[in-house]
């Protein structure tokens, strides 16, 4: 028979603070999705909360007539989609080969140093422009990628977790006359799921989040990724020369409610992707800290 949980009150204290944090993260999205549905004339008068005031869906018509705007979207889908091809490999590569005993990789403890150090003593910004800059990178797709290619958090996450493995497994493979490769496929991969998960949610949420990186290495706005595009888009109107119908769809789209119109467009592929892998994020997280 199932016993009942009790009821204490730490429990509801507990809940509700939890309850508190989440309702403050959502009423900001309700608020910007709202606004994104107003009028700009009531959303300026401060109005317009978490439901769309005078409804209209002029901001988003306005968006994606952009000339560049579907453009910039297949870059961040793109851009996303090559860094998960890229970093994934790279990072559980180097995690099973740190995860490894010193008597099977004796170098080890150095390139983890190495590894550890970066993360803590970048480069800077100047120097990794330069570096980009000096491989000719500069306006280029691959300078959105190759700059992020390791990310050493995930990468210790990850090692954390081969590190928990037991050895017995990988030994009764070897016995089985399975390398490296095989052990590494069949062995080491298919019990890292939830790890697995959480690095890819950490690198396509990263990837498609960061405005920076085409500020700084991307020159036409042609080449810009999604968040840099919006980042960089301003309403430029020359209102002497509309016409009266021109004039009263131009006053709908006033910044407030563009400007909601591109944060809303730009949250839609996170919270897409985010609830087919929330259930591995906490067990992923606590599977590959808990080693050392």
């Amino acid at each position: 028979m199932k016993r009942k949980r009790k009821i204490t009150a730490g429990m509801v204290l507990i809940y509700g603070v939890l309850l508190l944090g989440a309702v403050s993260c959502l009423l900001p999205v309700l608020n910007m999705i709202a606004l994104s549905f107003s009028e700009s004339s009531v959303a300026l008068t401060g109005n317009v909360y978490f439901w769309p005031q005078k409804f209209t869906l002029a901001a988003y018509r306005k968006l994606m007539t952009e000339g560049n705007f579907l453009r910039s979207f297949f870059i961040s889908v793109a851009r996303v989609a090559v860094q998960l091809a890229v970093t994934m490999p790279v990072t559980i590569m180097m995690a099973y080969a740190l995860s490894k005993d010193k008597r099977d990789f004796a170098e080890r403890d150095i390139l983890a140093w190495v590894a550890v150090f970066t993360m803590l003593f970048s480069g800077g910004l100047i120097p990794t422009y330069m570096v980009v800059k000096g491989y000719g990178l500069l306006n280029s797709f691959w300078a959105l990628i190759l700059p992020g290619v390791l990310n050493v958090y995930n990468m210790i996450i990850m090692m954390n977790f081969f590190r928990g493995i037991p050895v017995e497994l990988e030994e009764a493979a070897v016995m089985d006359g399975a390398g490296a490769w095989v052990t590494l496929m069949r062995i080491y991969l298919p019990l890292s799921l939830p790890t697995l998960a959480t690095i890819i949610l950490f690198t396509a949420v990263g990837s498609w989040n960061d405005f920076f990186a085409g500020m700084i290495y991307i020159t036409n706005v042609n080449n810009y990724p999604l968040q840099t595009y919006i980042r960089s888009l301003a309403l430029q109107a020359d209102y002497n020369n509309m016409n009266p119908t021109e004039l009263q769809e131009r006053m709908k789209i006033a910044g407030i409610t563009f400007n909601a119109a591109k944060i809303v467009v730009s949250m839609v592929p996170v919270l897409i992707i985010y609830p087919f892998l929330q259930r591995y994020f906490v067990s992923g997280l606590v599977m590959g800290a808990v080693k050392g």
